[in-house]
């Protein structure tokens, strides 16, 4: 099978690597690091399965000009796709479908927005409406501070035409746990349930992230939890998205909260995680092309079968993200990372040294740094302590001027004996 996949990112590295396993593939954009990355735009690629990464493209409808062309496309269409291109008409399926989720408004005026902020407690929960690449999101107990961004959100200020409505949700408190589900329209297959860490510093400090690390799978997590996010939430949003005429052939990602009441919905993903895909898709042991080809063709017909390994992904960052992350610094270490066993290293924000702009000392075309979140290393293993030991003794070979990772991964998984 040839299949091409949208995307840039180390999510869509890991895809590659994984569906290459038993297909041909071709990454657009894809980056210096991907094998098989082309310059080429998709609607001009002749390929007999389209698989789209990022959610920026789905929102744009590239799945139904794809579709249009009769190409099979794993993604949603655009109408799917407001799910994540969406907060408020997202809360809205979710009430609709009876979804358990938290008590949230949605506001466009400043100060009916105020005043309901006003009538919740902390930790408060700001959200832009729109996209805004994972950083759109305020957490905190300070009133002012959410205040605050209620303000540069509306104004424009701080995501533009993206904040110019924001959701206010109460805050809820637990663990959180990301769930990915294969839909073909009708039904939906669980992929094995991940945990992600947003926050850029360790014990969740600081500024969110579109994701600093994750593991898989989650001890917490058994078959009964996961039935149940299959009864409440997965086949009820997708029985709504039926009765509005969507046809929703993708990922349903679920991102929960693990509360005292039991799991309730954050919000959904309309793609893969990133990075919940590079500890997630390895495991896998039956055929991923064929899986989403099935999914892709509106009939999902066989189970997706995975290891009972570990996987414990650390993303590696570049000084200045989640703000301003800097970039054109010489990358070393990769290969000497991926000579562990155990060990894979994807790569995100990377170009070479002859690329343009980002030409520096390793103009000779090795591996520069290229945005924020730059690679992600993946370390398997029998158990989570083994995973998690492979995965940091790769991130110990890698190094560029600034490089920050998280030295937290799944540490507190591991100490209650995952």
């Amino acid at each position: 099978m040839q299949v091409c996949v949208v995307g840039s990112g180390g999510r869509e590295h890991a895809l590659a690597d994984v569906l290459s396993r038993t297909s041909d593939v071709v990454v657009t954009p894809g980056n210096a690091g991907i094998p098989g990355s082309v310059a080429t735009p998709p609607e001009q690629i002749d390929a007999d399965l389209f698989v789209i990464g990022p959610e920026v493209p789905l929102v744009d409808g590239l799945a139904d000009r794809l579709r249009e062309h009769g190409r099979a496309v794993f993604g949603p269409g655009a109408d799917g796709a407001r799910l994540e291109g969406s907060k408020a008409w997202m809360k809205r399926v979710l009430d609709d479908s009876g979804v358990p989720t938290a008590r949230h408004g949605s506001f466009t005026d400043v100060d009916p927005a105020l005043a309901y902020l006003d009538t919740m407690a902390p930790p408060f929960v700001v959200k832009t409406d729109g996209l805004a690449a994972g950083k759109g999101v305020v957490v905190t107990e300070s009133l002012t501070e959410a205040r605050n961004a209620v303000g540069d959100y509306l104004s424009g200020q701080a995501f533009g035409d993206a904040g110019r409505t924001v959701v206010i949700e109460e805050g809820m408190v637990g663990p959180e746990l990301s769930v990915l589900a294969v839909s073909d329209g009708r039904r939906a297959v669980l992929l094995p349930p991940a945990q992600d860490f947003k926050r850029i510093g360790d014990h969740d400090e600081g500024p969110n992230t579109g994701g600093m690390g994750a593991y898989s799978p989650v001890a917490m997590v058994d078959d009964a939890v996961l039935g149940d996010v299959m009864d409440r939430f997965i086949e009820p949003t997708l029985a709504r998205l039926q009765a509005l005429d969507i046809d929703y052939r993708g990922v349903l990602y679920a991102g929960l909260m693990m509360t005292t009441e039991g799991p309730r919905m954050l919000e959904y993903n309309v793609r893969f995680g990133d990075p919940e895909t590079q500890v997630v898709l390895p495991r896998l042991t039956s055929d991923l092309a064929e899986l989403l080809a099935q999914a892709a063709a509106g009939r999902i017909v066989d189970e997706p079968t995975f290891s009972s390994d570990h996987t414990v992904t650390v993303v590696c960052a570049s000084e200045g993200y989640p703000g301003s992350p800097r970039t054109g610094d010489p990358i070393s270490g990769i290969d000497a990372a991926r000579s562990i066993d155990g060990v894979s290293v994807y790569c995100a924000g990377v170009a070479t040294g002859a690329d343009g702009a980002l030409v520096t000392a390793s103009a000779d075309g090795a591996l520069v740094t290229a945005g924020g979140r730059v690679l992600n290393v993946c370390g398997r293993g029998p158990t989570l302590a083994e995973a998690r030991r492979r995965a940091y003794e790769g991130v110990a070979h890698i190094e560029w001027s600034g490089m920050y990772h998280r030295t937290d991964i799944a540490r507190a998984a591991q100490a209650a004996g995952s």
